[in-house]
């Protein structure tokens, strides 16, 4: 059969089927497979779609980027499509972009603070996925960045960089999370100096030293079976070291210490007609026990939208933003708490201490039990919608690898929420939230 025909007759099932996808999706359990090269490796089987979808999530994150050379670990990744060596040759930027169009995949790279992840979505007949298979091996373990197109990058990254200088949004989260991390690596963003000292020669140093089987997890979800998804294993890896020199210990992070609030805000100005105000600290990793207390009690906070206090008192009592939101960002080794808005530069002072005091509130007395009752009810019967296709599979085997948390999570997730009490919520709010540790960044012309 044709490859586009195949193809449309694969588009047409999705529509057809999609709607049917979630309740296969709610039950399929996580299994774990044998070890390749010191990398994890996990697996869920669906047969709804000719399609599998894979990631490689690789502990390489920009959290190890020298201060000097931040954005090492995004280059790193984002120049792994840009050239290859396979077993056959060499394969250029644009024979890689040809075999990927040429399959129908989707394949790239994408770095956040602490992980690289590289993510295959093919057809699972094995020939294409046998395709898709070898073209990401040979960019996992021999991209040959070239110095060329390392110029050709790295100068548009700068125009990137420079053009994020005039978004408020970009100002006030790179100053933020400054303020968040202190000295602790996730503090550093990319400037237009950083990634002018990067060489080609530092982007083959951080790729020899970081991407190894001892430091990947593989996840897997889709059309294939125990046996298949073994050899897909098999194949990303057969050509990546296992392991590789010590890596220096990060350094660990220091919990914010108790500040007067003229120690803890920052005001920048900016050229913009509304302010945009950020404020929060660290907070709990995944693996915490407090995660689901915290999930739940943020809901009512301000994680449910039209529902939560912070829009009930900053937007529907007093009219002073349209949107206003906090949420909890758990990490493998930190997580950070944001709560945030826009409002007029000349309200900017009412919208913060409005949304400062429905914070220090809720830390103090947490959430009514019918508040409570509302948001388990909306978080366990969205649950369905967290999992309803292999995408959002793969986000959650992921996340579960990543954090090292029981195979048997997506499967206890409901239970876990509806567990939580008013006791749990209020405790655990107390316990790793204060607001005299809150850092407050305030980007606009603030009128005091």
């Amino acid at each position: 059969m044709p490859l586009n025909k195949f193809i449309k007759q694969v588009a047409l099932t999705v529509v057809l089927f999609g709607g049917a996808i979630t309740s296969t999706y709610a039950i399929l359990p996580i299994e774990k497979l044998e070890s390749v090269k010191g990398a994890q490796a996990y697996l869920v089987q669906t047969k709804a779609l000719p399609i599998v979808d894979i990631e490689i999530s690789v502990d390489a994150g920009d959290r190890y980027d020298p201060a000097e050379k931040s954005g090492l670990a995004t280059v790193v990744g984002q120049l792994m499509n840009y050239g290859a060596k396979s077993e056959k040759g060499l394969l250029t930027e644009a024979q890689i972009a040809d075999e990927i169009a040429d399959l129908g995949a989707n394949l790239g790279v994408s770095v956040s603070g602490e992980r690289a992840v590289m993510r295959i979505r093919t057809l699972s007949r094995q020939d294409l996925r046998d395709r898709a298979v070898q073209l990401a091996s040979a960019m996992l373990s021999a991209p040959t960045y070239d110095a060329k197109i390392l110029v050709r990058e790295k100068q548009r990254m700068t125009t990137a960089l420079l053009e994020s200088e005039t978004k408020p949004e970009s100002v006030l989260d790179r100053r933020f999370r400054k303020s968040v991390y202190g000295n602790y690596p996730l503090a550093h963003s990319p400037t237009v100096q950083s990634i002018s000292n990067i060489s080609a020669a530092d982007l083959q140093q951080f790729h020899k030293q970081f991407y190894r089987g001892d430091r990947m997890i593989v996840s897997i979800v889709g059309d294939v079976s125990k046996t298949e998804a073994a050899e897909i294993v098999q194949g990303l890896l057969q050509r990546v070291p296992q392991s590789g020199p010590a890596i220096a210990k990060l350094p660990g992070f220091e919990r914010s210490p108790v500040e007067p609030l003229s120690q803890r805000e920052v005001t920048i100005p900016f050229d913009s007609q509304q302010a945009h105000i950020a404020m929060g600290m660290t907070a709990v990793t995944r693996s915490n026990p407090d995660y689901f207390p915290l999930l739940v009690g943020n809901y009512v906070l301000g994680g449910g939208g039209f529902v939560s206090r912070l829009m009930s008192e900053v937007r529907e009592k007093r009219g002073l933003a349209y949107s206003v939101f906090s949420y909890f960002a758990p990490g493998k080794d930190v997580g950070i708490f944001q709560a945030g808005l826009q409002t007029k530069n000349d309200q900017a002072a009412l919208a913060l201490d409005v949304m400062s005091s429905t914070i220090a509130q809720f830390i103090a007395d947490g959430p009514t039990q019918s508040e409570l009752d509302a948001a388990k009810a909306n978080l366990m019967n969205g649950y369905p919608l967290r999992i309803d296709n292999n995408r959002k599979l793969l986000d959650n085997v992921s996340s579960i690898a990543w954090n090292n948390l029981p195979l048997d999570t997506m499967e206890i997730w409901t239970k876990q929420v509806e567990a939580v009490s008013l006791e749990q919520v209020k405790a655990a709010f107390q316990k790793y939230l204060a607001m005299d540790r809150m850092k407050i960044v305030v980007l606009g012309a603030r009128n005091k």
